[in-house]
């Protein structure tokens, strides 16, 4: 990707609208910068081994543009993505410093695999990046619906934070109770009936008999599948406090 000189005339189309379609960054400097001099061919080097275009502003030439992002002091870069700035720094920063900024600016190899989702990509996505919440859940789904709930547990084993992949996990244990008495949840779930699946696990809960945690997990994973925006969500979230408290 190329170093390209911005200013105020240009910035609109090689700053935002260029961003809306692959990050650009953004180096403000001034010739009697001296770190300005020593950070420009870091960021010269990060950009082009992470294809990004670097957009360079003269600060002195751009006053106007300057002051409209605030840059107080140089060096100042930042980074845009779909129009708005997304990372930025202030001052010269050493070889590892620039190289984190930029990596976080574009898809790492497994990021392009696990959004490929296909069971080969997210496989290989784990070998790349062990415990990575979305690889694991999409695998993990994968091998529940065969049947291979073992693996499908062990996947999920190391996932931490996700609400989805608890979900599953206690699915799955659910399903292995023969007294759980919650089956017709997920044949519902399964055929895309959230409300009844809902109506099912959270009717279960004053009984539970031991099972609250892997059905209050299972509810929780519904609802965040589903969104806080979505109709059932309120009035799932209440009926669930109600149960459990």
């Amino acid at each position: 990707m190329p170093v390209i000189d911005v200013t105020e005339a240009s910035f609109e189309a090689e700053v935002i609208e260029r961003s809306k379609t692959a990050p650009v960054v953004v180096d403000f400097w001034a010739e009697w910068c001296g770190p300005c001099r020593q950070l420009g061919p870091l960021l010269e080097r990060e950009a082009e081994r992470a294809d990004v275009v670097l957009a360079k502003v003269d600060t002195d030439a751009n006053p106007n543009l300057s002051a409209s992002f605030g840059i107080q002091g140089i060096p100042a870069v930042k980074a845009f993505k779909d129009g708005r700035v997304v990372d930025e720094f202030v001052g010269a920063q050493g070889p590892p410093a620039v190289e984190r900024f930029f990596a976080g600016l574009v898809p790492s190899e497994a990021d392009v695999l696990a959004a490929a989702g296909d069971e080969a990509s997210l496989r290989r996505a784990l070998e790349l990046q062990p415990g990575r919440a979305d690889a694991a859940l999409a695998l993990a789904r994968i091998v529940h619906a065969r049947g291979e709930d073992d693996e499908a547990l062990a996947l999920l084993e190391p996932v931490h934070g996700s609400f989805q992949a608890d979900g599953l996990a206690a699915r799955i244990r659910l399903q292995r109770d023969p007294e759980a008495g919650v089956g017709d949840a997920w044949a519902a779930l399964d055929a895309g009936d959230h409300a009844a699946a809902l109506d099912v696990l959270l009717g279960a809960l004053p009984h539970a008999d031991g099972r609250k945690d892997d059905l209050r997990a299972a509810v929780v994973g519904v609802l965040d599948e589903l969104g806080v925006e979505h109709p059932l969500a309120r009035d799932a979230r209440r009926r669930l406090a109600a149960a459990l408290y």
